[in-house]
C-alpha cells in the first residue's frame, strides 16, 4: 500500500506541482505517476489526480497500471460506461488481474446490481492471493442484498483472519441480529474476547446483546469489563447509564453519564439523558438546564427539542410548550414528531384551527396514520368543514378501506353534502353493530333517524 507521506511520494508530488506552476513539462516514470495519482486520490484531490493522469498517459500511453487508475477515476465520477470501456481493453492485455474484476464489481454495486457484483467478486477471489479484502466486499454485497446468512459467512472469514477487524465484527453482529441468532452473536464475541480479553469494543457489544436478551446482571458486568479495559471509554459509561436508568437506578445512571461527559466532549445526547434523569428525580431546574444545553449543542436535533417540549407538557406549562415548539419547528419544519406535538398542544388547549393546520401539515409530510386521520376528520367535523372532511375522508378510505371508524365519518360527511346513496354505500348499515351505531349518532345526531330508517 502506498504511503501518502513517504519521502519519495512527497518528492514526486512536489516536483509535479512545481511543473504545474511553471508550465514546464517534466518527465516522470510510470511508477512515479502512479504514486502521484494515488496520493491525490487518497486526499480527495481528484482534479489534481486527473491532471496527473492526463500527463501520465501522454508520457506512458501503454501503461496497464495507469489505465486501471483511469477507470478508477471514471468510477469515482460515475462515468461507468467509460470505465467499462477501459476495463474491457485492459482485460485483453491481462485477463487474470483481480483488479479488473474488482472494479467491474464496484460498478455493478453502484448500479444496484448486487448479484452481478457478487459474481464478479467471486471471479476476483478465484485468482487472488490475498482474499481478505474480497471477503469483506462479498460480505458487504450480500448485506446490501439482504442476504444475511451469506454475508455472515464472509464477515466470519474476515474475523477469523483478523480478530481485531471491528468493522467486520459489527457487520457480523448485524447479520446475527437480523437472523435472530443471539447465541451465535454471543459466541462470536466470546471468540474475540478469547483472543483479546481487554477488547473494550467486544465487551460493549456483548453488553448490548445481553440487554436485549433481558440478562441485566450479566450486561452490567460486561459494561464494567469494558470500563476496566479502557476507563476513558465513554460509550461504555453511556450504555451502562442507559441500562441503570431503565431499571430505576437513577442516581447511578447519573454518575455514569457524568463520567462519560468527562471522558469525552459533552454531547447533546448525554445532556438529554441527564435531563431525563433529573426530571424523574423531581430536580426540575437541573432537568431544564440539561435539556436546554442539549439543544444548544445540537440545535437541529429534533429529539432534543422533543425532550424539552415533553418536559413542559408533563408540567402542563403550555405557554412554554408553545414557545419552544415554535422555535423547534423553525429549524425542523419537516419533523413529523414535532408536528404531532403541535397537534397535541392545540388539541389540549382547544385551539381547533391551529390543530387543523397541524393535521394539514402532517398530511403534507406524508403522515397517513389512521389515528391522525381520524383526529383530523373529527376536528373538521367539529368545525363543520364538510367538503374538506369529505375529501380527507375519501383519501383515508383508500388507505384504510376496512377501518369502520373512518367509514362512519365519511358517511356522515356524505349526508351533510347530500350524497346520501354514497354515504349509505360506505356505511353499509346492514353490517353496522351497536357501538358503531352509537358512534355515528354521537357524531351526526341530525342523521340518526336516517340511519335508523336504513336499518329497517
Amino acid at each position: 500500500m502506498l504511503n501518502y507521506n513517504s519521502e519519495e511520494t512527497q518528492s514526486s508530488v512536489l516536483k509535479f506541482e512545481q511543473m504545474l506552476k511553471t508550465n514546464l513539462i517534466y518527465f516522470f516514470d510510470a511508477q512515479e505517476f502512479e504514486d502521484i495519482i494515488i496520493h491525490y486520490l487518497g486526499f480527495g484531490e481528484n482534479q489534481l489526480a486527473k491532471k496527473a493522469l492526463k500527463l501520465a498517459l501522454e508520457q506512458h500511453p501503454s501503461s496497464y497500471e495507469l489505465m486501471l487508475l483511469q477507470s478508477e477515476i471514471f468510477i469515482l465520477e460515475e462515468k461507468y460506461e467509460l470505465a467499462l470501456e477501459v476495463l474491457e481493453y485492459v482485460e485483453k492485455i491481462n485477463p487474470f488481474d483481480e483488479e479488473i474484476a474488482l472494479q467491474k464489481a464496484s460498478i455493478s454495486s453502484k448500479k444496484g446490481d448486487h448479484k452481478t457484483s457478487i459474481n464478479q467478486l467471486h471471479q476476483a477471489l478465484s485468482i487472488s492471493e490475498d482474499p481478505l479484502e474480497i471477503w469483506n466486499l462479498l460480505g458487504m454485497e450480500h448485506l446490501l442484498a439482504e442476504e444475511f446468512k451469506e454475508a455472515s459467512f464472509f464477515f466470519k472469514n474476515c474475523l477469523d483472519e483478523n480478530p481485531e477487524d471491528y468493522p467486520s465484527l459489527y457487520n457480523l453482529l448485524h447479520c446475527h441480529e437480523q437472523l435472530g441468532q443471539v447465541e451465535s452473536a454471543i459466541s462470536c464475541l466470546n471468540k474475540v474476547l478469547e483472543f483479546d480479553p481487554y477488547s473494550e469494543i467486544a465487551w460493549l457489544q456483548l453488553g448490548k446483546i445481553l440487554v436485549k436478551s433481558g440478562k441485566i446482571k450479566e450486561a452490567l458486568s460486561a459494561f464494567d469489563f469494558a470500563i476496566i479495559s479502557d476507563d476513558s471509554f465513554s460509550g461504555a459509561y453511556i450504555e451502562k447509564g442507559i441500562l441503570l436508568e431503565s431499571i430505576g437506578r437513577i442516581n447511578e445512571a447519573i454518575e455514569n453519564y457524568e463520567v462519560a461527559m468527562k471522558t469525552n466532549d459533552p454531547t447533546s445526547f448525554i445532556h438529554k439523558c441527564l435531563g431525563r434523569c433529573h426530571e424523574s428525580l423531581g430536580n426540575y431546574e437541573l432537568a431544564q438546564k440539561f435539556y436546554i444545553k442539549s439543544i444548544q449543542l445540537e440545535p437541529s436535533n429534533e429529539k432534543s427539542w422533543e425532550s424539552l417540549i415533553l418536559f413542559y407538557f408533563n408540567q402542563k406549562k403550555y405557554k412554554k410548550v408553545k414557545f419552544y415548539l415554535d422555535r423547534a419547528l423553525k429549524s425542523n419544519s419537516d419533523s413529523i414528531s414535532l408536528w404531532k406535538k403541535s397537534l397535541e398542544l392545540y388539541t389540549l388547549t382547544g385551539k381547533k384551527e391551529k390543530a387543523i393546520d397541524s393535521c394539514r401539515k402532517l398530511i403534507e409530510l406524508g403522515n397517513y396514520e389512521s389515528e391522525i386521520l381520524i383526529q383530523f376528520l373529527d376536528l373538521l367535523i367539529d368545525e363543520k368543514k364538510w367538503i374538506e372532511a369529505y375529501k380527507i375522508g375519501k383519501e383515508a378510505y383508500i388507505s384504510f378501506p376496512e377501518n369502520r371508524k373512518i367509514a362512519i365519518r365519511i358517511a356522515g360527511c356524505c349526508f351533510y353534502l347530500s350524497k346520501i346513496d354514497e354515504g349509505l354505500y360506505i356505511l353499509n348499515p346492514s353490517t353496522i353493530n351497536n357501538s358503531e351505531q352509537a358512534l355515528f349518532s354521537s357524531l351526526f345526531p341530525n342523521f340518526k333517524k336516517l340511519l335508523i330508517d336504513s336499518l329497517i
